[in-house]
Order: structure tokens, then C-alpha cells, then sequence
């Protein structure tokens, strides 16, 4: 039976308890004191609860439904120099003791294969509550109403003409206490929204197809967010862009100017820029499962990354952003993820976290740590990493006129990249024509290929912020056993000069 067939079911999976804080805070306590107790120098735990629930519909019917809710805790500590970890779900003092002996112990057994010791920083100690402003909460939200409203989202689709649509609500909440041996007592609750669809067309005579996905980004915001997104309105023009797709002529392949929309921007920049930047990466701990990074600590303060108006901004506060919270995972004030890692083209900064700041000369971490569960150790992961719009006025209209043939591109799509950060091919969803600065008529089977280098040194041009959005990923993967980080990206619309474009679908 499917919860769209059991009412009551819906009603409880959208009433799971909560934890109880003051009960969070004795366990927190119980654990370092047997922790410090039994030898390490330093100890952090993250305790609470992450709710995630997925909702999916095809065409007129529900076809998925998902919910969990995931108590546990973390206990991270540092015995002569080396780290040890260990988490589990069971929330009782019992469990804190074992932890702290497990997690001794796991550290202990690392230090005959130690290289050389992890040496933390002074930070201050922090007593804080920060609690995401937050619309209806989604989980209060009984799961028909969600299904109804994205059978909506497919009836809408279907009745301009799709002959497919599949539409989803995911939603998450996290809610942490982070405490550790220097006094930091830190409890932090945010939200998150996902809402998505993809229609298809397909050409009856000659087989083929056409696909077109929502724009709609996913944000740090609750169920009132998605239902604003209006993608019953979206649907119903997402067919006839898909339309057009399909009878449009494929792409010239070759070299062109190229407008880049923010709904696509954004993933080059998390790939090319955000994970190129990572700390962890560039002195290759993620070199057996996502790669390591062309940027190298000696280029710091002398590599030309881009143009002089590319200015790359890392932040913890922006509206809505997944990554906006007031302290990252090892109870860093959000004030430290405010820096440049790009200024006016030129490399300044990378992500790092907690122990790592030392190894390249820094005084300090800034804040660029997070665990997908409170399970799981806390790693580098992104902050909202984005491009700075233009101070001047710049309009999309001005860009696109300052192209004489090329192209404009919508939306994220398909991507790959090589594991150095360097070579790269990204799609999209919808590809226009420029012609003499005018907005033309869409192409299909296109992608734009480059590396990241030279492609960031061709921008040109870039939009003010009339034209900046905020979007992002829900679920960026990396490490060993694999974490999910949400991050948001923010961008102008940018221009960008020589871009090699492909046609994906033309035989070698």
C-alpha cells in the first residue's frame, strides 16, 4: 500500500518526533568528559537528528514515496596527534562511554602509519542557538497534498502536449547540537527544498525525443518555497521549449561566443572553481575516489584563475543558500566562510577545514567543514561559493548585443569533468542562437567544452546583479564511504569569448 492509499500513514511519517535538546546537551557532555578522561587532547561531538523525505510522481500517479528520520551522534577526537572517530544512531548515556573508548582506540591504531601529526589552531569557544527562518514547514505538510500538487505539475505538462513528465519534492531538515572540549555549545536547526520536474516530447514519426527540466533551483527554505516556484506555470512552457527543441536544427560545431545563464553557470562553477579549490584535494586526500585539483598550494596569491572580472566569493549567509548556516561542523562561526577565493582573477584562497590551515603557512580554517550526518566525520566541503556580479550596470540585453554569432545557454544539463579539475564538457537544457547581437531560435545537440583556465580567462563580459540567481546542488558527493553536501552557487549571466562548442550528437 502506497502512503497516497493510507492518509494515517502520511500523517505520522509528516509527524516524526523530535529530539529532546536538554537530553541532547547531557549526552554531549557525558561524551567528552569520558573522552578528555581517557586521554585525548581534544574532543568534539555532533549529536541531534537529519529528516529527509522524497516524494515522486509519474504522469498521473504516485511513484515514489521516501521518509527517514536519523538520530545518531559523532564523537571526533585527538589522541597524540592523530584523529579518531566513531559514530553510531543509539542515543543513550550507555553509548557516550563506549564511544569514547571506541573512538580512543580508533585513533591510537592510526598512529604506527601516522606521517606527521594533526596540529589544530586555537579557536574561541562559542555558546550559541541558530535556528533557519523558516516559512511551513515540510514535514507538517501531510504527503497527499504534495503528491496532489505534483500530479498537478504533470497534468499541466501532459495537457501542452508532453507525452511524459515526471515531477519531485525532496525535502531535509538537520537538526545538531555541536559541542566540544574547548566549551563550544552550539544547536542549529535548517531546512532544505527541492522541487523538480522533467517533461519529454517525442516525435511519433521519427522516434526521437526531446527532454526539457526545471529551472527552479533548490534553496535552504521550506514548503511555501516550493509552492512559489510555480512549476505548474513552468511545466506547461517547459513543453514548448521541448518542442522547439525537437524541431530545431542541430548546432554548428566549432569555436563561438557564448552568454552563459546563472541556471547553468552555476555548475561550472562548482565544478571548475569550487572543487578545484578544495584544500583537501589540491594535497590529495580525495585522489582514490574524486580526484585531486591542477591548483597547487605554490600557486596561491600568483595564479591567474580568470579575468579580471571574475571575483569568486565563499559566504555562510546568503538568503537561502544550502550552505548558509551561522557555524560549519567544526563550530566555526559563519564570519570565518566570508573570503575571496578568486579576486579580480587571481587565486587567493582555499576551502578549508578544521587542522588543515598550517600545512600551507594559514593562521587558521574558515569555516569549510561539514558531516552529511551526525554519524559521519566531518570533512572540507564547500561553503555558497559564487561569482561576484558586475558593480557597473550590465544587462543580459548588453551582453548578448556584444555578440556578433554565437550562443546563449539555459539551464544546467549533462556534465563531466577530468579529475584534475581541468578538462571539462558541460550541456544544457535550451542553447539560442545569437546573431548580430539579436536573440535567435533555439539548437539542439550542443555542449561547450574547455578548461578551466583558459575558459575563465575568456570572460568578457558579466551581467550586474539584476542578473544574478542563486542555485545550487542538493547533493554534491565525495569521500569515502561517499558524504552529500548541499551547496549553492551564486552568478550573473556572463559572457565569454572562443568557447569550443560540440554538436553530442554528430557521428565520428
Amino acid at each position: 500500500m502506497t502512503i497516497a492509499q493510507n492518509p494515517e500513514a502520511a500523517r505520522q511519517a509528516a509527524s516524526l518526533p523530535r529530539l529532546d535538546r536538554a537530553r541532547l546537551a547531557e549526552l554531549a557532555e557525558a561524551a567528552l568528559t569520558a573522552a578528555t578522561r581517557a586521554g585525548a587532547s581534544y574532543a568534539d561531538i555532533r549529536i541531534g537528528e537529519t529528516r529527509r523525505q522524497f516524494v515522486q510522481a509519474k504522469e498521473e500517479r504516485l511513484d515514489e514515496f521516501f521518509e527517514s528520520s536519523s538520530p545518531g551522534f559523532g564523537l571526533r577526537v585527538l589522541v597524540d596527534g592523530c584523529w579518531g572517530f566513531y559514530g553510531a544512531r543509539a542515543l543513550e548515556p550507555g553509548a557516550m562511554a563506549a564511544a569514547a573508548e571506541r573512538a580512543i582506540h580508533n585513533a591510537r591504531a592510526v598512529a604506527p602509519i601516522r606521517v606527521a601529526p594533526v596540529r589544530l589552531e586555537e579557536t574561541e569557544p562559542h555558546e550559541a542557538e541558530w535556528i533557519m527562518p523558516l516559512g511551513i514547514d515540510p514535514f507538517a505538510v501531510d504527503a497527499p497534498e504534495k503528491v496532489r500538487r505534483l500530479i498537478e505539475v504533470n497534468a499541466a505538462a501532459l495537457a501542452a502536449g508532453a507525452d511524459y513528465c515526471v515531477s519531485s519534492f525532496s525535502f531535509a531538515t538537520e537538526e545538531r547540537l555541536f559541542a566540544d572540549s574547548r566549551g563550544s555549545r552550539i544547536f542549529q536547526s535548517r531546512t532544505r527544498a527541492q522541487p523538480s520536474f522533467e517533461v519529454t516530447v517525442i516525435d511519433k514519426g521519427s522516434g526521437r525525443y526531446a527532454t526539457r527540466e526545471s529551472l527552479a533551483p533548490a534553496r535552504a527554505a521550506g514548503w511555501d518555497y516550493a509552492l512559489s516556484c510555480d512549476l505548474i506555470g513552468e511545466a506547461a512552457r517547459a513543453v514548448e521549449d521541448a518542442r522547439r527543441k525537437l524541431d530545431a536544427r542541430p548546432v554548428e560545431a566549432g569555436v563561438t561566443d557564448v552568454v552563459i545563464d546563472p541556471t547553468n553557470l552555476w555548475l561550472t562553477i562548482h565544478e571548475t572553481v569550487g572543487h578545484s579549490t578544495e584544500l583537501d584535494r589540491a594535497l590529495g586526500w580525495e585522489a582514490n575516489f574524486a580526484g585531486t585539483s591542477f591548483v597547487k598550494p605554490h600557486m596561491l596569491n600568483t595564479l591567474r584563475f580568470g579575468s579580471e572580472l571574475m571575483t569568486i566569493l565563499a559566504d555562510r549567509s546568503q538568503e537561502g543558500g544550502l550552505a548558509s548556516v551561522a557555524f560549519d561542523d567544526d563550530g566555526a562561526p559563519r564570519e570565518r566562510a566570508e573570503f575571496e577565493i578568486v579576486s579580480k582573477g587571481v587565486f587567493r584562497n582555499y576551502q578549508m577545514a578544521l587542522g588543515q590551515a598550517h600545512l600551507i603557512g594559514a593562521e587558521r580554517s574558515n569555516g569549510c567543514a561539514y558531516a552529511d550526518d551526525t554519524t559521519a566525520f566531518p570533512i572540507q566541503r564547500m561553503p555558497n561559493i559564487s561569482l561576484a556580479p558586475n558593480p557597473d550596470r550590465c544587462s543580459l540585453e548588453e551582453l548578448i548585443g556584444g555578440v556578433e554569432k554565437g550562443l546563449y545557454i539555459v539551464g544546467a544539463g549533462s556534465w563531466s569533468i577530468d579529475q584534475q579539475r581541468d578538462n571539462f564538457q558541460f550541456g544544457g537544457q535550451m542553447f539560442y542562437e545569437i546573431r548580430d547581437g539579436k536573440l535567435g531560435e533555439p539548437v539542439r545537440d550542443a555542449a561547450y567544452q574547455g578548461r578551466t583556465i583558459s575558459f575563465w580567462n575568456s570572460l568578457d563580459g558579466l551581467g550586474d546583479s539584476s542578473t544574478y540567481r542563486l542555485c545550487g546542488s542538493f547533493t554534491c558527493g565525495k569521500a569515502e564511504p561517499m558524504q552529500l553536501a548541499p551547496v549553492s552557487h551564486g552568478a550573473p549571466a556572463a559572457r565569454f569569448r572562443d568557447v569550443t562548442v560540440l554538436n553530442t550528437a554528430r557521428e565520428v
